[in-house]
């Protein structure tokens, strides 16, 4: 059997001006992946990613840990959502980001003030009812990621072991369409998409009946340093 391996970028520079650009944690934990996969035997035959910094960026620390060098498929339909601006049309005061920092910075724990409205803006994305009102909606995302999927899927006939650098987002739209079809209610993808670790590993087979979810969110690399299992 094929398998593919959608890895999340590792931690992105939350609340600083280019949030693309890892943190030098996040550049860490995608260095301690490659290492880790290397001492499993785990050698991609191919590479994919999407076209962000944090996806470039963290495919460079993946491939470092790894020893290889392998020259990467940039697709596009792996990038994440854009969820600033989701965010930003829930509660438009966040447009400014001084506001927003300051706002968040009230709380106690910042990281989960912001996912409370992070939480409730993609409940609206997704529910459909607003579509208008988005550069992106969340059914044009799903119909993204399918067809991120489908060329994916079809590279794994030529190649047995794909990783792919992709984004929370994506990665958690994959494996809602993968266990559950097109039709798969919003809230499966929003499950997925909570608990996604940064630079974690969803592996997918490849075989006669098609894609399979064989793990999701594995992420026993971080598990030996506390510092590195982190979500944002």
């Amino acid at each position: 059997m094929a398998r593919l391996l959608l890895i999340r970028h590792g931690q992105a520079s939350f609340g600083a001006e280019d949030y693309d650009a890892l943190s030098p944690l996040g550049h860490e934990q995608a260095l301690v992946l490659g290492r880790s996969l290397a001492a499993r035997g785990i050698k991609p035959a191919l590479v994919v990613r999407g076209t962000m910094r944090r996806h470039e960026e963290t495919l460079s620390g993946i491939l470092d840990g790894l020893g290889s060098a392998v020259p990467p498929v940039v697709d596009a339909d792996w990038n994440e959502f854009d969820f600033q601006h989701v965010v930003e049309i829930h509660r438009p005061s966040y447009r400014d980001r001084t506001a927003m920092m300051t706002e968040l910075n009230r709380s106690e724990r910042p990281d989960r003030a912001f996912q409370e409205v992070f939480d409730a803006a993609t409940l609206r994305w997704s529910s459909g009812d607003h579509d208008a009102e988005y550069a992106e909606s969340f059914a044009a995302f799903r119909t993204r990621v399918a067809t991120a999927l489908s060329s994916v899927s079809a590279l794994l006939k030529e190649h047995r072991d794909i990783l792919v650098v992709s984004s929370g987002g994506p990665i958690a739209m994959a494996a809602a369409l993968i266990t559950a079809g097109p039709e798969f209610p919003a809230r499966l993808w929003a499950s997925f998409n909570r608990v996604s670790v940064n630079t974690g590993a969803t592996k997918v087979i490849s075989g006669r009946a098609g894609l399979s979810l064989s793990t999701f969110n594995e992420h026993t690399h971080t598990e030996s340093d506390p510092r590195l299992l982190t979500y944002r």
